[in-house]
């Protein structure tokens, strides 16, 4: 099996076994990536071995992915030895659990008018568009970074958004002032597809954004959790919340009513406690 056309062999086999065209288009991107790292140490895809799988988990950890996202990595990993009749190199993996982090961080109302003040005040176009769909919208940001001028539907007032891993597709609703400051920024820039674009003229990377946000010391996770808590604090139920956040399992989203009604019975046993009738 030639280097050279592994990965296009790899992607003939799934099509042929049935996995969908999202699924295909994931794998062949996995392992393109996982070909791409092991190129720097002159290791070919198809001599890969249980010991060369361990090190790209052991990479991906150092890089600081999670491990429900190895843990799908490793699933297109797993296919990959199935197709090269190769299963045991995928054999007794070690994934070292993260620690997860209970409390969701969100922005409070207050610092959400302070992030939109600091950023207007820069008075960059395009950022400015970027906060204001990503908080008003809660897409991701590999959805955002994925947009192009024509999945914007201004007469509908819409936001077409497609995920990147499954390609579902979901409309999500445009605020008043999402919508002026994405017209405004597609009417000072020539745009034609990519609706975000970088100085030199390329898409902007999921990176590019993070870097940006970082000024303002947010990012792109915590604007999403926002929108999302948002939602739930104005007593919008988990169905929308999930369908507008594009949840595949809506106890993600019930995190969300969790969260704030730890922060409810917080508040409430303060004011039991040190209340003036309670101080007396």
């Amino acid at each position: 099996m030639q280097e050279t056309n592994v990965l296009d062999q790899f992607t003939e086999w799934l099509k042929q076994v049935g996995k969908s065209p999202s699924t295909v288009s994931t794998y062949q991107r996995e392992i393109q990536k996982y070909q791409d790292w092991l190129q720097q140490y002159s290791i070919y895809l198809e001599d890969i071995s249980q010991k060369d799988v361990q090190s790209y988990v052991s990479f991906l950890e150092q890089q600081g992915k999670s491990p429900v996202t190895i843990d799908k990595i490793l699933g297109a990993i797993r296919t990959f030895a199935k197709f090269l009749k190769k299963p045991d190199i995928i054999i007794d993996i070690a994934v070292v659990p993260v620690e997860k982090k209970e409390e969701i961080e969100v922005l409070t109302p207050l610092e959400c008018e302070q992030l939109f003040r600091e950023v207007k005040k820069d008075g960059h176009n395009r950022n400015i568009a970027i906060v204001y769909l990503l908080l008003h919208t809660g897409i991701r940001v590999s959805e955002l970074c994925s947009l192009n001028k024509s999945d914007i539907d201004f007469e509908r007032n819409l936001v077409l958004v497609k995920h990147n891993s499954t390609g579902e597709e979901r409309a999500i609703p445009l605020s008043d002032d999402s919508r002026t400051y994405l017209q405004r920024h597609i009417e000072l820039n020539r745009i034609e597809d990519a609706l975000f674009v970088s100085k030199s003229n390329e898409r902007l990377s999921e990176r590019s954004v993070q870097y940006m946000l970082k000024k303002y010391q947010v990012n792109p996770h915590k604007l999403r959790h926002t929108f999302c808590q948002l939602l739930v604090d104005k007593g919008v139920a988990l169905e929308i919340v999930s369908e507008l956040a594009g949840h595949k399992d809506i106890n993600v989203t019930k995190r969300y009513a969790k969260s704030r009604m730890k922060q409810l019975e917080l508040e409430k046993a303060i004011q039991n406690t040190f209340s003036n009738d309670t101080l007396g």
